[in-house]
Formats: structure tokens, sequence, C-alpha cells
């Protein structure tokens, strides 16, 4: 039976808000997704679309405060309540598309890490080449990374595979500039060993295109090279799909061409553009917490809070704890404790 409760979702967080969030509320709700929208109550009066319900939040953290706004100088915003509703029970999962390093500090604060978690990554989906989906993470939530941590994102990457795109035994690949062992950085090298010592299927490293052709289900990076990996591929569909547009439109012959070949075109956009997905799910909480994209439109918030609901109902949370505390444990003696932070 489908979980009943709503999806909490901040109603101004993200560069077309209120406008965009209310729209992109509606058109989820049309597609079975129950959804609360949390923030100011009095700004949002007369504008709700029906058969949604508000819970008043009434401070927002704009794009140039800190991180720390919701814990330290606005408790009540609504970017923090979103995941308080998640802890209280009250919602199966919480979407923002306001600033991400608040949404993440907040989640954090509120839902709290599952055991063994340092510091949780963000994780998304891209389309393969072969046809199916790679788990990439972290994709920015953390930009400094040991080793351990490339290791915990590891066991949480396959679990969210696992969970989430029912593969059986998804292969785990380290992100680096070549496939030989000795390739990478000092922590991407530091990294491999500790990612043999896991029960995962590790296949080691891989190129970016190895990765996109299918050398691996699941793409292990520190959040800074994953934020610019995956820019690169969104600006890469971008560019791709301008360039044919243009190229068909030089010759008024090919319109014809072009005609008939709108409906992959379509097909193609919506497998490889951001709003597809509409965010990040941060693993490792206690709770499904989506971040999605700064300027989601409608479409995109819809699909965020699609993919908070699927990532509920898939038991993602379940899974990461109960994958990460054999993991950890089988682990244990090689890592030396894998946890590195107090």
């Amino acid at each position: 039976m489908a979980d009943p409760r709503p999806v909490a979702l901040d109603a101004f967080g993200g560069d077309k808000a209120p406008d965009a969030i209310l729209e992109g509320a509606a058109i989820a709700l049309g597609q079975g997704v129950p959804v609360v929208l949390v923030g100011d109550a009095d700004r949002l009066k007369g504008r709700v679309p029906r058969g949604i319900e508000v819970v008043h939040a009434p401070e927002i953290v704009g794009m140039d405060e800190s991180a720390s706004t919701p814990l330290r100088r606005k408790p009540k915003a609504s970017i923090r309540r979103i995941f308080e509703l998640v802890a209280e029970g009250s919602a199966q999962a919480a979407v923002t598309c306001g600033h991400s390093g608040a949404a993440m500090a907040a989640a954090m604060h509120v839902l709290g890490a599952i055991p063994g978690v340092d510091r949780p990554p963000l994780c998304t989906v891209v389309p393969r080449r072969d046809g199916g989906q790679l788990v990439l993470l972290d994709l920015g939530a953390n930009v400094d990374c040991k080793p351990e941590h490339l290791a915990q994102f590891a066991v949480l990457g396959e679990a969210y595979a696992r969970a989430v795109l029912k593969l059986e035994r998804p292969r785990v690949g380290l992100l680096a500039n070549g496939e030989e062992r000795g390739k990478g950085n000092t922590q991407v090298r530091a990294a491999f060993g500790k990612l043999e010592s896991l029960p995962l299927a590790f296949v080691g490293n891989v190129e970016p295109l190895g990765a996109l052709r299918g050398e691996c289900d699941v793409l292990v990076c520190d959040g800074f090279v994953g934020n610019v990996m995956l820019k690169t591929v969104e600006g890469t569909v971008e560019v791709v799909g301008h360039v044919l547009r243009d190229e068909l439109r030089r010759n008024p012959g090919a319109l014809l061409g072009r005609w008939l070949l709108d409906g992959a075109f379509r097909r193609f956009r919506q497998r490889t553009t951001y709003d597809s997905v509409g965010g990040a799910v941060l693993l490792g909480l206690d709770g499904v917490a989506v971040v999605g994209h700064g300027r989601a439109d409608a479409r995109a918030v819809a699909s965020a809070l699609r993919y908070a609901r699927n990532c509920a109902a898939a038991g993602l949370v379940a899974s990461v704890r109960h994958d990460a505390l054999l993991a950890f444990g089988a682990a244990e003696g090689a890592l030396a404790g894998i946890s590195t932070e107090p």
C-alpha cells in the first residue's frame, strides 16, 4: 500500500520560487504524489493549488546567506521545517530547491546520519550509453574528502543502486584519470585499497567515458570532481541539442527531417536533461532529503517530488542503514574504523 503521507516541499526555495514551486506541486499532485507546502502562509494565501495544505514557516533563507542560517539565525525557516516534518513522521520525504549548503546543514542537524556515516553525499543518476543508469556521488556536499569518506560513499551508492534501481549486484567504480591501479591523485590511490576491502563488486578505477559507456553502475568521487562532472554532462547535453537543431535549421530541405526527428529529440531530452530527475538525494541520513536545482522550473520541481516519493517508497533509508552496517562491520579490521570524525 502506498504511503499516504505527503512529501514536504519548501515553497520558497529556488530562483523561480514560489511560482514554479506552486505549479510543480500541482503537477505532482495530479500525478498521484501527495504534497504539503512549507512556507510563509500569508504570502501563499490565495495561490495554493486545490488539495494541497500549507505548514506555516515564516522565515526564508536567501541564496546569499550562510549555510548555518537555518541553524542559528532562522530556526523557523522553511528549508529547516521540511526536514522537521520528516523527523516527526508527518512527511515521507522532503524537497527543497533552495540554498544547497543550508539544506545540507539543516538536514544533517534535524535528521542526523545513520551509524558509520560521517559526511552524507549528494547522489543522483545520469543515463548511460548502454541504456542503463549511472549512480554518481558525491555531487558537491563534500568538496574535500579523505579516502575513508570515498569508501563510505561507495557503500552508500551501492545501497542506493540496490534499493532504487533494483540492481542485485551493482558494480562500483572509483573515478580516476586511468584504469590502472596506480592512477589518480594521492586521495584516489589511497581510497583504492579501502574499496577493495569492502564487500562490494568493486571494478577498480573507471574513467568518465568508461562510466558513461556502462563499465560500472556506481561511480565514486569527491564532491568537487563529481559536481564538475555532472555540470559537464548537463552542459554537453544542452550544447549537443542546440548544435543539432541549428544544423537542421541551416538547410530548408532538412525541415522535413527535423519534423520526423521531433519525437527522438523529445525522448532525448527526457532521458538526459537535469529536470528529468529534478534533484539529488542526500544519502546516509535518517530520512529522505532531496535537494533540487536552484533554477528548477515547474517540471523539475514535479520531477524532484516524484523522485523523493520513489526513494521513500523503495525503502532507501532502511536499505542504506542495513548495507552500511554490514559493510562497515565487515571492513572494520581492514579500514581500522571507517568512521573518521567525532
